[in-house]
């Protein structure tokens, strides 16, 4: 199971560019799609309380949307581990 999942739609524009970061930086992820997965959608109410997108989790840390400066710091936590 990878450490990193982000939470995403298809029109998302702010989910494309999380994506795309996570991509150049080589890091490996989970994207669940909550227009479609409704188990998906009960998860990120529950970790994040809220339905907006993206909603990255990184080692258990949950970022609500795409804030480069967080993820690095919980990428370089996942990291060093």
């Amino acid at each position: 199971m990878s450490k990193v999942r982000i939470y995403t739609t298809p029109t998302c524009p702010f989910c494309a560019r999380a994506k795309k970061y996570l991509m150049e930086k080589g890091v490996g992820f989970e994207e669940v799609n909550v227009a479609v997965d409704r188990e998906g959608l009960k998860a990120l109410r529950e970790k994040s309380k809220q339905i907006g997108v993206p909603v990255l989790e990184i080692d258990g840390k949950i970022i609500i949307g795409f804030n480069k400066e967080k993820v690095d710091i919980a990428l370089s936590d996942l990291l060093s581990e």
